[in-house]
């Protein structure tokens, strides 16, 4: 036998036992309590009588307990719970029990923090078959684990049937529903705690008042602030805080301001709570007021109030203020985050700052935060929108898990950049992979489907917009399908979208009124405009554009004039260049070239290569050569090297027979070495888009395309255009382009040719040729 019992007592046996099994270093651990603390254990041993603890039960148990604390911090729940058996044997044999709690409350916080649940639901059978199951301390720690394991219901379960006076388990129950967003059921459990007759503290209030916010319950609100005024917690500055917050969130910004302003020792958070009410109003000058004033007075600000101001600098367009604002935050050696990186890099490509959305890019991976999904969606959009497509496209592939905003980003990058092909290719691999469009796929491409008039995948956007209603209530896509089809030439089925919709905005008209115009139906698109006017609806400068471009095409002269003049007046909008260029045109295709030499002259802009274009397509229709000759000179001045205004004027000197003339600009050209590059188009053939190019006999269908192609030809002559062949050829791939598509039944392109005439040429007049001779002769062949 290792020892006698003639020597000791059975309880000196066990302590014995355990000294032996206590490692060294808990030995020195135990040496190294103090006299101080043995004094406060043996004056805490002799408190009560009716408790009385034996002092060596506790010297026993401290280094055991300092070893499960140990095991706990480097995450050895093992080890901790093999020390905890031990304080279990321990405190078995001297029947000391109430030394079990503070080991059980210690591994009940590491089973909530390590997510242990199973091992939590052991120690909660040991405190019940303790009888601790109302105990003050433990309580609060089992509702704690299980609250953060989201059992709420079994959390509430013991909070309800405690019989605990203190507020504690109560406020850690509020404060779970509040963190989890259970705003209904945080007050709930509030009203039932006043209904216990529980009496709320200072740390009840904050998260019953978040709860009230979160709820944008403002009437309980206001009951809760009567509540702290009548009690004790009104000093408390916490509890102020969380009332400046409460009313910011419903609304009421200025009630949370007089609290504020009535702070005398205000700290950070209560600078956020304001900050955040003025930004969740959207009043961003008076939140960018107070972070200035927070700096002024030297309050230490976080990374949430850095992205706050970011982020209204975002929404109100102050990029070069974001990208001053992360400059700040580096000077004051406060590390970026993964916030405020989307939002350095959604400033950059709003201004297209492609070098400094590298540093971000740079700041990102140093930080590890390039391997966030929301940040590399970032930087897709980033470098897209900057032109960009290698890096955009990098990052997009080297993405092992892509999810739908992922691929939003790259679709709407390419979009946005005009990169059509691009951007068709991606929703088709998108597709194919099984992702399902969202909105904000749909937003993306049905524009892009209008620029290019691709009227097929339009139509079957539309097709799925109409089968999800989750879509087909928003005017921002209706929009977008009335522009599709107004491009295409499909006016009457843009027509019916319209007269669908039960809410219009300016864009809906405006997207008609251009679409009108574009088929020459001047009137129809003054009709419309007067009835989006009667509606109350105010045009903006966009809608003028339209207008005035609709009176152009129509040869609306004194109708254009008008609209022109009550811009200021009556609408209130300052003539800007387009304005200025819709004039030039109208003027141009009536004939009264000094009326737009004048215009150019007198507003107050440079006037654009176009507008200079536009005037020398009118003088080659019109035949003035000397005013041309200006327009000429001015052109050339700043295109120098676009060959198809080389084009225009010879064509200009060719129609007035001035054949030296013309043998000179041909000569600049060759001796520049500029070229004229051949009319090409893609065209779409049903299984993807080919190109075709001036004078291209390769493809299939070539013989019946030039046959159409002149029949179009000889119309274009009937109504007063004998331009010659150099010019009808420059334009041809455009001409067939539309014809071949009306053919097959698929897209027409008119808008095509109008937005590549304005790019390549400048002149617009071959869009007077009128639409329904065209749709006369599309309707022959068919």
């Amino acid at each position: 036998m290792p020892f006698s019992s003639s020597w000791f007592s059975p309880k000196e046996l066990f302590i014995s036992w355990i000294e032996r099994c206590i490692p060294r270093k808990w030995k020195q651990d135990f040496k190294q309590i103090g006299i101080q603390q043995y004094q406060l254990l043996k004056s805490d041993a002799s408190t009560s009588a009716s408790r009385k603890i034996d002092i060596n039960d506790k010297l026993m148990v401290y280094p055991l307990l300092s070893s499960l604390k140990e095991f706990i911090g480097q995450g050895d729940i093992k080890n901790a719970f093999r020390a905890f058996s031990s304080i279990q044997l321990h405190v078995a044999s001297s029947s000391c029990y109430d030394l079990i709690v503070d080991p059980i409350s210690s591994l009940l916080g590491a089973c909530s923090n390590l997510k242990l649940l199973p091992q939590g639901g052991q120690l909660h059978a040991q405190i019940i078959n303790l009888g601790f199951g109302q105990h003050y301390f433990l309580l609060s720690k089992l509702v704690n684990l299980y609250s953060n394991f989201n059992l709420h219901p079994q959390a509430h379960f013991l909070v309800k049937n405690s019989s605990l006076p203190h507020p504690l388990v109560w406020n850690i129950l509020i404060s779970a529903y509040t963190r989890n967003g259970l705003f209904k059921e945080a007050l709930s459990i509030y009203k039932e705690m006043l209904n216990f007759g529980v009496s709320p503290d200072e740390f009840t209030y904050p998260s019953v008042l978040k709860a009230c916010g979160g709820q944008a319950d403002l009437a309980f609100g206001r009951e809760i602030h009567k509540s702290i005024l009548a009690g004790s917690c009104g000093m408390s500055l916490c509890v102020q805080n969380a009332l400046i917050s409460m009313y910011g969130k419903c609304g009421e910004i200025d009630v949370a301001r007089e609290l504020f302003n009535k702070l005398s020792n205000r700290d950070a958070f209560s600078w956020n709570s304001m900050i955040s009410g003025y930004a969740s109003k959207g009043i961003w000058e008076e939140a960018f007021e107070l972070f200035e004033q927070m700096q002024l007075e030297g309050v230490e600000m976080n990374i949430i109030t850095w992205n706050t101001i970011i982020s209204g600098c975002l929404q109100t367009r102050k990029y070069q203020a974001v990208l001053g604002l992360l400059s700040r935050m580096r000077a004051c050696a406060m590390n970026l985050d993964a916030v405020s990186i989307v939002g350095g890099l959604g400033a950059c490509s709003h201004i297209g700052a492609l070098e400094l959305g590298k540093e971000i890019h740079a700041a990102s991976i140093r930080g590890v935060y390039d391997k966030f999904q929301n940040v590399r969606n970032a930087l897709i959009t980033m470098y897209a929108r900057c032109q960009d497509d290698k890096h955009a496209y990098i990052v997009f592939r080297k993405m092992e898990e892509k999810d739908i905003i992922t691929w939003n980003s790259i679709i709407s990058g390419y979009a946005h950049s005009d990169k059509s092909e691009e951007a068709s290719f991606l929703f088709r691999e998108m597709l194919v992979l099984g992702f399902e469009p969202n909105y904000v796929t749909i937003a993306s491409i049905l524009p892009l489907c209008a620029r290019i008039a691709n009227l097929h995948h339009g139509k079957e956007l539309h097709c799925h917009i109409i089968k999800h209603p989750e879509f087909s209530e928003s005017l921002l896509l209706s929009n977008a399908i009335i522009d599709l089809y107004a491009r295409a030439g499909k006016i009457l089925e843009a027509r019916r979208v319209f007269d669908a919709l039960t809410e219009k905005d300016v864009s809906t008209y405006t997207s008609l009124i251009s679409g009108y115009g574009v088929l020459g139906e001047g009137k129809a698109s003054l009709k419309l405009f007067e009835e989006m006017k009667n509606s109350g609806i105010k045009p903006d400068h966009i809608t003028m554009v339209a207008v005035l471009a609709a009176c152009s095409h129509s040869g609306l002269l004194i109708e254009g004039e008008l609209q022109f003049s009550q811009m200021c007046s009556v609408y209130g909008i300052r003539p800007c260049l387009e304005h200025y260029a819709c004039m030039v045109d109208l003027y141009g295709r009536a004939g009264w070239l000094n009326k737009a030499e004048e215009i150019i002259k007198k507003m107050p802009y440079q006037p654009s290569p176009d507008m200079w274009a536009t005037l020398l397509g009118a003088c080659h229709i019109h035949h003035n050569t000397e005013l041309g000759e200006l327009a000429a000179e001015n052109l050339l001045a700043m295109r120098p090297q676009n060959a198809g205004y080389y084009v225009l004027i010879a064509n200009m000197y060719a129609a007035a027979g001035c054949w030296t003339k013309l043998a000179t600009v041909r000569t600049f050209m060759r001796n520049f070495g500029v070229m004229k590059p051949p009319g090409c188009a893609w065209i779409d053939v049903g299984n993807g888009f080919e190109p075709f190019l001036v004078g291209d006999a390769s493809m299939e269908l070539s013989n019946e395309i030039y046959s159409l192609l002149e029949g179009l030809t000889e119309q274009m002559k009937d109504v007063g255009y004998g331009a010659d062949h150099a010019v009808l050829d420059y334009w041809m791939g455009f001409e067939l382009k539309a014809t071949l598509c009306d053919m097959r039944k698929a897209k027409s392109c008119w808008s095509i040719f109008e937005r590549r005439l304005d790019q390549e040429a400048g002149s617009i007049y071959f869009l007077q040729i009128k639409f329904n001779l065209f749709k006369r002769r599309i309707s022959a062949q068919n």
